[in-house]
C-alpha cells in the first residue's frame, strides 16, 4: 500500500466544493480577469459575507472597511482570495472527524496557528506573495484526517506509541504503515490541484532540508509547526519550551530567522490566532 491510495477511495472525503473548484479554474485561467472571479464569487451571498469578514478582521488590518469583493481582490488578490476559499472549504469538509486520539477541535486550532505563523514568517522573509504560506501552514497535518479515517486501527496505534514513546509522530507512521501523515497529505493537496509550492511544503515540513520546489515553504511551515507545538507544551505544562532543539537547522539557515527574531512573530501571531479561530472554526468543532 502507498499514500496515494487512501486518497482513491477518499472520494467523499476529499471532494472539496464546486465553488472553490471552479475559481481555482479560474485563477489559473489567463482568460479569466479579477472583475469575473468577483462577478462569480458575488453569485454566492454566504461566501461573499465571509470573505469579506475575514478580509475586515486582525488577520489584515487594513486602515479602511472592505465592502465589496473587487475590492477585496484588489487588496488581497485573486490567488489571495482563492486560498482562503480554500482554507474554509476544508475546515468544513473535515470538522466531523474524531476521536480519543485526534480532536479535530485541537488539531484545528494547532493547524491554524501554524497558519497565522507561516504566514507572519513569510513577511519577515519577504516572500512575494503569502497567502499559499498561511494555506501551507494551515493544511500541513491534513494528511492525519486521512489516515484517520481509512486506517483508523492504525492511526490509533501509531498516536499511541508516539506518545508513550515521546517520539515524533511521523517516525512512528512511517515504521507502521510505510509512510507518514506528511506523504498522505501532498498527496490530497495534489488530488486538488493545488501548486507545487504548497505540496513541496506540506511533504516536506517534517524535514525541510529533502524539499526541492519550495524549500523556503517547508522551512517556514517547519517553524511554524516547531513554534506551535513549543507552544501547546507550556500551556499544557508539558516542558518550559524546547522550540529550538526541534527545529532543524536548515531551516533556520534558509529562514535567516533567530530565536530573537522571532520572538516578535510569536506576539503577534497571538492576536491574530484569536480572530482566526473566531473566523474559521466552526461552532461545532
Amino acid at each position: 500500500m502507498e499514500a496515494v491510495d487512501l486518497i482513491k477511495g477518499s472520494v467523499k472525503l476529499a471532494t472539496l466544493p464546486e465553488v472553490f473548484t471552479k475559481i481555482n479554474e479560474m485563477v489559473d485561467d489567463p482568460s479569466s480577469s479579477a472583475s469575473d472571479i468577483g462577478k462569480f464569487i458575488s453569485q454566492d451571498p454566504a461566501l461573499t459575507a465571509r470573505l469579506l469578514k475575514i478580509a475586515n478582521s486582525p488577520l489584515y488590518g487594513f486602515p479602511s472597511k472592505i465592502d465589496t469583493v473587487s475590492r477585496a481582490i484588489t487588496i488581497i488578490g485573486t490567488r489571495g482570495l482563492r486560498d482562503l476559499i480554500l482554507a474554509t472549504s476544508v475546515i468544513n469538509n473535515f470538522s466531523h472527524l474524531s476521536n480519543e486520539h485526534i480532536d479535530i477541535h485541537t488539531f484545528w486550532r494547532h493547524s491554524l496557528y501554524c497558519g497565522v505563523l507561516a504566514r507572519l514568517i513569510a513577511v519577515k522573509c519577504n516572500a512575494l506573495h503569502t497567502e499559499p504560506f498561511f494555506v501551507a501552514g494551515l493544511l500541513h497535518d491534513i494528511g492525519q484526517l486521512i489516515i484517520l479515517n481509512k486506517l483508523p486501527e492504525m492511526s490509533r496505534e501509531t498516536q499511541l506509541r508516539a506518545n508513550d514513546g515521546m517520539v515524533p509522530l511521523f517516525e512512528v507512521e512511517q515504521e507502521v504503515i510505510g509512510f507518514d501523515h506528511a506523504k498522505v497529505g501532498s498527496e490530497l493537496l495534489r488530488d486538488w490541484k493545488l501548486p507545487e509550492t504548497i505540496i513541496d511544503a506540506a511533504e516536506f515540513h517534517h524535514e525541510p532540508g529533502k524539499a526541492e520546489v519550495s524549500p523556503l515553504g517547508a522551512c517556514i511551515v517547519h517553524i511554524a509547526s516547531a513554534i506551535a507545538v513549543d507552544a501547546e507544551a507550556v500551556s499544557e505544562k508539558r516542558d518550559e519550551g524546547c522550540f529550538i532543539t526541534t527545529v532543524d537547522p536548515v531551516a533556520l539557515a534558509v529562514t535567516g530567522l533567530t530565536v530573537e527574531t522571532i520572538e516578535p512573530i510569536k506576539e503577534e501571531a497571538a492576536l491574530q490566532f484569536t480572530a482566526a479561530v473566531e473566523l474559521f472554526l466552526p461552532q461545532a468543532v
